[in-house]
């Protein structure tokens, strides 16, 4: 099976290195040149859990990509907001039994993939792993985590391809699970980013920084209050006294407290737009379509736009 990943950061690349190290064929798709050259060069050159391991991998330039390339399975790692325009350019290198993952941050790309793919190939994921990027072709990847993963289709076919895929990803050590459930978990990870993104991205700090502070607890709690709400107008149950309980979760800096969330790494680190309309943004807009107010979302939207502009971000 040959695997191709768009998007390679942080976590593309420890996809990429984790099932490349398991024998897998794997190909890594990116923008940024110099991760490019970085990765065509010298391959992964990972911080694996406080050791340095080099991985030979593929690699090629968004705009230059191999035109024999084609993906057996796709896994999509770009940022959501750049889902559109990525999705364009892969049907030079996808074909009609293309299996595509996304493991994007935030609510509602489902519907895009729709308009490039059958459901049968559609498979919607949620990842518990965390990795950092050091440099061009140098990720940091520590901890241990876990693949939830569901065929957006209902046929035997996209059952099927489900569970290769977990199986895959299980020779890799990626820890799949089949989910039906998957949008609980989906929502329960828009806590964390929901509240860690945008307010450690704005008082630039880490997440047990933020969880040392006592003002931050009002506004986590009423960020977590308007996402659960809108679960819950999706027919997700979920509980608001678990969700805060989950979030505070990581303010533990003997786990991942010590972490940048992505939205930090984005906007403050390498000066990128982020993907704030995919979390808070879409839980306002959620929030208008079924008449549930949610202005905390909403401000930290416009928050997280005002820095953008104001620095210039890309």
């Amino acid at each position: 099976m040959k695997i191709v990943i768009v998007g390679a950061g942080a976590m593309g690349s420890r996809f990429g290195f984790m099932l490349k190290q398991a024998g897998q064929d794997v190909a890594l798709i990116d923008g940024w040149d110099k991760n490019v050259e970085a990765l065509q060069k010298d391959g992964i050159i990972a911080n694996y859990n406080g050791e340095e391991i080099q991985q030979p991998i593929e690699a090629y330039h968004e705009d230059a990509v191999d035109p024999e390339l084609k993906a057996d399975l796709l896994i999509i790692f770009t940022k959501a907001m750049q889902l559109e325009a990525t999705l364009q350019k892969t049907q030079a290198y996808t074909h009609n039994e293309t299996r595509v993952l996304c493991l994007l941050n935030g609510i509602g790309y489902e519907d895009i993939l729709r308009r490039y793919f059958d459901e049968d190939q559609i498979i919607i994921g949620n990842t518990m792993w965390t990795a950092g990027l050091e440099g061009p072709g140098r990720p940091k990847l520590f901890g241990d985590g876990s693949v939830n993963l569901l065929n957006l289709g209902k046929s035997d076919a996209a059952v099927s391809g489900a569970h290769e895929v977990i199986d895959i990803f299980n020779e890799a050590g990626l820890n799949g699970v089949y989910e039906k459930g998957i949008f609980y978990l989906i929502y329960k990870k828009l806590c964390v980013n929901g509240t860690m993104n945008g307010l450690c991205t704005l008082l630039e700090c880490n997440m047990a920084e933020l969880g040392a502070t006592e003002a931050n607890r009002e506004i986590v709690q009423q960020l977590v209050s308007e996402i659960v709400a809108i679960a819950q107008a999706e027919d997700v149950e979920m509980s608001r006294e678990e969700m805060i309980a989950h979030v505070e979760e990581c303010y533990n800096p003997e786990t991942i407290g010590l972490h940048y969330p992505s939205m930090y790494q984005d906007l403050i680190k390498n000066n990128r737009s982020t993907e704030i309309d995919f979390i808070n943004g879409a839980i306002a807009d959620k929030g208008e379509k079924y008449g549930i107010a949610t202005p905390y979302n909403d401000f930290l939207t416009r928050l997280i736009h005002t820095k953008e502009e104001l620095l210039g971000a890309k």
